[in-house]
């Protein structure tokens, strides 16, 4: 193949909801359809994943199920589908997202590519004969350094191994958005308004976060804590801050989509403690990419994604006084926070948008698809 000839790209994601992998992989179907390639997406039908793909332009490849645990019919038939399409589509990469469709590209790529994205360092498993699979697999990518540990410790080459940070609509949180009807939904006053977007789930570190902004209302009793998102813990979060006395001053918004830039647009800081099942940490990107100074724990990509003292302030402890003094050094200094923000904002653009997502990718298909033409 020679340099700069378009790709054919087929992507399987073994998922079937708004979360984890299924953002970053419309935002890179996106992009690569916009350098020119042929990008293909097999997702599992039927929920809000599929939605969002067509929302964007996608529409999903047909025939496919991806279920993990379909009957022996069922994965033959996804089975067939897939070497059928590798070769109809003359497919040159065939990129994975999770355990289920590495196996499936693995059994199906015929001569392709096999490529893996790892968004999460759980989903990587140090035994056989998930370790076999890792080395019949020409590229491994990762969102994290600790992603890319794991990997090392599971016998993955560092010559497989590429880190890339996360992808973010950066248009889509451009600045701008009217936040009027936001903040008289929700009843915000003239303080400090501070947010965190994360799924009310276990590991997120809300309580961590909620115990930090009351230490803080000792300083500044107007501030305002919005908590976005839905999930399996909400009603336990809601006792939670009536047990704290913080009702008022601690929000639940509900799940936000339509209207999040204007939601992120009307906070002063951004706050987030805890990973999810997409380590590239979008939620903070996002914040980023709207402008805004970001507070959080170093998990994930977080690390490598916010610079300390320049885009935000990282916190190395789960202390609640350490969440205080991070979030209130900000909320007493905006011009410092606004300066932050607007850093975060130029690295959102430079450094984590889709066409510059798509670039690197790019590159190592290229790479891979150069080393296999070598032997």
């Amino acid at each position: 193949m020679s340099e700069g000839q378009p790709l054919a790209v087929l992507h399987l994601v073994a998922n079937r909801w708004w979360t984890g992998s299924a953002e970053p992989v419309i935002q890179l179907v996106k992009g690569l359809r916009a350098r020119g390639h042929r990008a293909l997406l097999g997702l599992i039908p039927g929920g809000r994943f599929e939605d969002k793909a067509r929302e964007a332009g996608i529409e999903p490849l047909a025939g496919l199920s991806l279920e993990a645990r379909l009957d022996p019919l069922g994965l033959a038939r996804d089975i067939a589908r897939l070497r059928r399409l590798a070769r109809s589509e003359r497919v040159d990469i065939v990129h994975c997202h999770h355990s289920h469709d590495h196996w499936l590209g693995g059994l199906c790529r015929g001569g392709a590519a096999l490529v893996r994205t790892f968004h999460n360092a759980r989903a990587v498993s140090g035994r056989w004969p998930s370790t076999a699979l890792y080395r019949r697999t020409d590229a491994v990518v990762v969102v994290s350094a600790e992603i890319e540990a794991r990997c090392l410790e599971a016998g993955i080459s560092a010559g497989a191994l590429f880190r890339v940070p996360g992808v973010v609509d950066v248009g889509r949180f451009a600045d701008g958005a009217d936040t009027e009807a936001v903040r008289k939904e929700l009843g915000l006053g003239t303080g400090p308004v501070l947010g965190s977007v994360a799924r009310l789930a276990a590991g997120r570190g809300h309580e961590l976060l909620i115990r930090g902004f009351a230490l803080l209302l000792a300083e500044r009793p107007d501030a305002r804590l919005l908590l976005v998102g839905k999930g399996e813990r909400r009603d336990a979060i809601e006792a939670f801050v009536r047990e704290l006395g913080l009702t008022g001053q601690v929000i639940l918004t509900g799940y936000r989509d339509g209207d999040l830039p204007a939601v992120l647009a009307a906070l002063d800081v951004f706050a987030l403690m805890g990973a999810g099942s997409d380590e590239s940490c979008r939620a903070a990107l996002e914040a980023m990419a709207a402008g805004r100074p970001v507070v959080g724990r170093r998990v994930g990509a977080l690390p490598d994604t916010v610079g300390h003292e320049r885009t935000g302030l990282l916190i190395d402890d789960e202390r609640p006084e350490s969440v205080a003094a991070a979030l209130g050094a900000l909320a007493r200094d905006p011009a410092r926070a606004r300066a932050m923000g607007e850093a975060g904002r130029r690295r959102a653009r430079e450094v984590h948008s889709p066409a510059r997502h798509a670039e690197r990718m790019e590159a190592i298909y290229r790479e891979v698809l150069a080393r296999r033409a070598a032997g």
